[in-house]
């Protein structure tokens, strides 16, 4: 089995942002193709020709080559994408959970850079970063007015070079220089905590190389502190999705041997698969089992699965798998909806091309593209509601996307009136000041979602989301 990656849709520790996809990595392209049309390949060397001699001004030929081959990847849904040589290192480093810099988490407060965590170990954890520092400049650029992943990419380099922080710490009112020296940052993608005795608490940032290793240790580590746990909380909000086989590998941590996870359909034979919870199917022949030292009680503990709009790709296959054999109650919101798989093939030793090949298919024969996992029970962000839900991006919102192929899809005239009132909302929102505004932490105290996925697992009601309605199923074509 192929290794299955794909690229993060954000990850504000210095991995550039991108789609949120489930991608197979071939390490060589298909060896046939289908016969080429002369007759448009000839018009297109004529077009060629035409600009390199009659356009106002020269043009670099490898660019208008580079232009015609992303267009017509472009042109044929939102996940299928050429990488040129700087994209295409961007995408190892997002599959691969690892980047050069200087190991922060960080978001955007009014115009400046805030750290939202310092990642432990890192450089500037060793240099004594804090959260809710802002950083102002970076060496000797201003940080008001460059956007995020402007800001991201100055603060990332090559090891063992040196960047210049200003850091402006607000408690301390005080505006300091800190020297970093770079190096190589591993990802944290998995958190989790006792969030009282007998229940616990383990949060999937998204799926990476080191997730099925980290995922172990702090289940162990919760068990440790408590080897009678009686509930868990599984929390997939927000992740974008990651490596198959890290999903296929958290799947299989909660269910029975050898039950199917996942399976695809597309085109081609190597296309057509399925993915079960045994070894082969995450870990690849030969390799030791990474499960092994789980707790034999993580099988049949009670579960709870969080998602919400943001959950997309990799982490609705573990939610489908989970909801499907009926191991967990999932709560949240209906997820995004991204049920497609890109492949990526090499077209060099620096580019390549990820291609859609097949749809994904939940274990009951479900396809949930344009669609998404729909909860057992719908739970608002807060005890107010969710009210600015309907803003979010779907898979159904993006432009040129897949249709699920069991149906056409049914525009959802409610959500089109949802979004206005969002928006003035939303505008009313923005004149109140920043703290007012934040939204609760997940995993904290005033985390509402993860105190009524508690009140599930101990049997006490939950308040049940109000406002929110499963979206439109796709109408069956005779």
């Amino acid at each position: 089995m192929g290794q299955k990656l794909k690229i993060a849709g954000w990850i504000s520790l210095g991995v550039v942002a991108g789609a949120m996809c489930t991608v197979s990595l071939q390490t060589v392209a298909r060896s046939t193709y289908a016969p080429l049309p002369l007759e448009e390949l000839q018009q297109l060397s004529t077009v060629f020709g035409l600009i390199k001699s009659d356009y106002v001004e020269p043009v670099d030929e490898k660019k208008l080559i580079t232009d015609a081959i992303s267009g017509m990847v472009s042109s044929l849904d939102p996940h299928s994408v050429y990488f040129d040589k700087k994209s295409y290192k961007e995408f190892r480093e997002g599959t691969a959970g690892k980047f050069v810099g200087v190991g922060i988490e960080i978001t955007q407060e009014d115009g400046l850079v805030k750290v939202v965590s310092p990642i432990e170990g890192s450089p500037a954890f060793r240099a004594g970063m804090k959260t809710n520092d802002l950083i102002t400049k970076i060496d000797d650029t201003a940080v008001k007015g460059l956007s995020l992943n402007e800001a991201v990419k100055r603060m990332r380099g090559e090891p063992a070079t040196k960047v210049i922080l200003t850091i402006y710490r607000k408690d301390e009112n005080r505006t300091f220089p800190v020297t970093i020296i770079r190096e190589e940052i591993k990802q944290q993608s998995v958190r989790g905590k006792l969030i009282e005795p007998g229940y616990g608490w383990v949060r999937v940032n998204q799926f990476q190389e080191r997730t099925v290793e980290d995922f172990v240790k702090k289940v162990n580590e919760i068990y440790k502190q408590d080897p009678k746990i009686k509930g868990l909380v599984l929390d997939l909000r927000n992740d974008p999705g990651g490596l198959l086989n890290a999903a296929v590998a958290i799947s299989a941590a909660f269910l029975p041997e050898n039950v199917t996870v996942v399976s695809t359909k597309g085109q081609t034979p190597d296309s057509k698969q399925t993915l079960r919870a045994a070894l082969g199917d995450y870990q690849g022949r030969g390799g030791a089992d990474p499960l092994k030292g789980l707790p034999a009680g993580l099988k049949k503990v009670d579960l709870v699965v969080l998602v919400n709009e943001g959950s997309a790709s990799a982490s609705e296959i573990v939610a489908g798998a989970l909801q499907d054999h009926a191991r967990a109650t999932i709560m949240g919101s209906q997820t995004f909806g991204k049920g497609s798989v890109q492949t990526f093939r090499p077209l060099g030793p620096d580019t390549g091309l990820k291609i859609t090949t097949s749809r994904y298919y939940t274990p009951s024969g479900k396809s949930i593209q344009a669609k998404g996992i729909v909860p057992n029970v719908m739970v608002d962000e807060t005890e107010e509601g969710s009210p600015f839900a309907a803003l979010r991006t779907r898979e159904a919102d993006l432009e040129k996307h897949l249709a699920s192929g069991q149906g056409a899809e049914v525009k959802d005239e409610a959500r089109e009136k949802a979004r206005e009132e969002a928006l003035k909302r939303l505008e009313e929102e923005s004149r109140k000041p920043v703290a007012d505004r934040k939204a609760p932490e997940f995993g904290s105290d005033k985390d509402f979602q993860l105190a009524q996925a508690i009140k599930q697992l101990k049997g006490l009601p939950v308040l049940v989301s109000k406002t929110q309605t499963e979206r439109k199923a796709e109408v069956k074509e005779d």
